[in-house]
């Protein structure tokens, strides 16, 4: 009976749900995404979203596209926006692959150019620290290693012989992901410094241009090197975070093997048909994005005049050290006065306050907030 009991006990153990999921996904932490409230009233600056709709143009193409055509699948390569992209970009169809936003194409590319099972350089993911907080994920997630170097203290890239010496860098590393303009800071970086950076790599590098529509120059030049995937999205400068849709450009060789991983029918429909009416009418999105980079200025300036320090920015977001009281607590106050912006708790982050650049009357908002917490 006892030696029945135990063994019935461990089958009961074996039977829980629990034992059914892989240790290397029970010991994950997920990618924590900025909180989505439904509060009335609230001015919403924490994920980046574009402060303005996307063109009337693209919103009567998705509208007159919601018809019988939502039985069928839609086109499994997203051919004719990746022609489109082709003539914007000046490339081939063949370099380029569309996918269900950015981040799908970053976790493809982990499971096409990292192996798990390896020790060294081929089972090696790389990047800087603060960056972009997928990609440490998506390497776990695979099984991968993971190492950042941090950012100099102004965030500024390290140089390529400043890196030979880092800790944790190899210059043979599977995979190397960079944030361009840096994501939470907002620092834009050269093509000079980034192809230098490229140059000195051996792997595949990831350059993630998702807010470069806001900056006053792009690395897409160096999508022809043999190493180099420039990744970009519709989500930021486009103003299509609710369809998903992203790409990188690359040698075709790279992007030949994505495609051969790629996940059938990966790109809805309605998201291609709504990046394709953005791409006929482009001017009205470089209109937008200079309303944003003056409402940025003008942010920084009030902010600044009030105590903060801001960071230069190349994106639609600022990132600010506030006066007097504690980003965090910061953050609580604003909140208060249902204004929502970013905190992020690492040694690196956690002075700052990542400020989405909305509106002109919701950065007005968040000026008079702020001057009201000092009083």
């Amino acid at each position: 009976m006892a030696s029945g009991a135990f063994i019935w006990h461990d089958f009961a153990d074996f039977m829980k749900p629990s034992n059914r999921i892989r240790p290397l996904v029970q010991g994950l932490h997920a990618y924590v995404p900025g909180e989505q409230p439904k509060i009335s009233g609230l001015i919403k600056l924490n994920t980046n979203e574009n402060a303005y709709p996307p063109s009337p143009k693209v919103l009567r193409a998705v509208k007159a596209a919601v018809d019988g055509r939502l039985r069928l699948y839609p086109n499994p390569t997203a051919q004719r926006l990746r022609e489109g992209l082709a003539r914007l970009h000046r490339c081939r169809p063949e370099n380029i692959i569309v996918g269900n936003g950015s981040d799908e194409l970053l976790s493809m590319a982990v499971r096409a150019f990292v192996e798990p099972t390896r020790s060294g350089a081929r089972g090696r993911c790389q990047g800087f620290t603060p960056s972009y907080s997928l990609y440490p994920v998506l390497a776990r997630q695979h099984g991968a290693s993971w190492s950042a170097v941090p950012l100099d203290p102004d965030f500024a890239l390290p140089s390529p012989s400043a890196l030979r010496t880092a800790n944790g860098w190899r210059a043979d590393a599977a995979l190397t992901f960079v944030t361009t303009p840096n994501a939470p800071s907002g620092r834009g970086y050269s093509v000079s410094e980034l192809g230098a950076l490229c140059r000195s790599l051996q792997g595949v590098v990831i350059l993630d241009e998702a807010y470069v529509d806001f900056a006053s120059g792009d690395a897409m030049a160096l999508s022809k090197r043999p190493n180099v995937l420039v990744s970009r999205t519709f989500s930021k400068g486009y103003s299509l975070c609710f369809q998903r849709v992203g790409y990188f450009v690359g040698p075709r060789e790279l992007i030949s093997a994505l495609d051969k991983i790629r996940d059938s029918y990966n790109v809805n429909g309605l998201g291609q048909l709504a990046a394709l009416a953005t791409l006929d009418d482009l001017p009205y999105y470089r209109r937008n994005v200079r309303r944003v980079i003056g409402t940025r200025r003008r942010l920084t300036a009030d902010l600044e005049a009030l105590g903060f320090r801001v960071q230069p920015s190349e994106t639609n977001f600022l990132f600010a050290k506030p006066p007097r009281h504690p980003a965090e607590t910061w953050l609580a106050r604003l909140r208060d006065r249902k204004i929502l912006v970013r905190w992020f708790d690492a040694p690196a982050t956690r002075d700052y306050l990542r400020i989405t650049v909305g509106t002109d009357a919701e950065a007005r908002a968040v000026v008079r907030a702020a001057a009201q917490i000092l009083k």
